[in-house]
């Protein structure tokens, strides 16, 4: 109909305009040891709301991946196409998530150390590698339901959703969980360095070890 297709425009063009702001922060960010943040807090203030900004997005990411929040996600769009869309739901609340966490980033004010010369030339090669590797892996996985436009796209066709295969190409031939490894790299190989960083390191790598087996289970189902 001409109201879905209508929506599915609207749902396209906000989740990947949000997608792609989001990455641009975040590839500026971490690059540059969250010192760029746009958050207004300082001392104890900040380590609050930078420790909501954190927890945020894994908390999210993983409860909406859930039965129940697969039902949520259902829900949040207009009816009778919420079920269709809620791909498309999923990756533009990821995205936002992730816009939020860094743009509105308190920074802390202190750096450890920053790399300078061919030694910041170097790290940040291996870093702009490590985004390839996640692009890689992402269209390895299936780029429609990566990106979000498994949902708006099927709308706009009438179709229902189909989703992927299990991806057992590309990456996903070397390593079981590509996307984890690479976005763990993309936490440690960067030039500057400050507590926030260090805190994102550490926080978000556990993340990339603990959330595969939530998938695991997912896969199994």
């Amino acid at each position: 109909s001409r109201e879905g297709k209508r929506l599915a425009v609207l749902y396209g063009l906000a989740c990947h305009g949000i997608f792609g702001l989001a990455g641009l922060a975040m590839l500026i960010q971490l690059h540059q040891g969250m010192t760029l943040g746009l958050g207004p807090f300082e001392g104890f203030p900040a380590i609050v709301a930078n420790t909501i900004l954190l927890a945020q997005f894994p908390l999210a990411h993983s409860l909406l991946l859930t039965p129940r929040g697969n039902r949520l996600l259902a829900r949040l769009a207009p009816q009778p196409h919420g079920k269709t869309l809620a791909t498309t739901t999923y990756a533009l609340i990821a995205s936002l998530q992730l816009l939020l966490l860094f743009t509105l980033w308190s920074p802390s004010g202190i750096v450890f150390f920053r790399l300078e010369g061919a030694a910041m030339v170097a790290i940040t090669l291996l870093y702009l590698a490590a985004w390839g590797l996640l692009t890689k892996a992402s269209f390895d996985a299936g780029p429609e339901g990566q990106s979000g436009c498994l949902g708006w796209s099927s709308l706009w066709r009438g179709i229902k959703p189909k989703f992927p295969p299990m991806p057992e190409t590309g990456l996903f031939k070397i390593v079981r969980q590509p996307i984890y490894v690479s976005f763990a790299l993309e936490l440690w190989l960067v030039p500057v360095w400050t507590p926030d960083r260090l805190a994102i390191a550490v926080l978000y790598t556990a993340y990339c070890v603990l959330a595969p087996r939530l998938k695991e289970r997912r896969f199994l189902r």
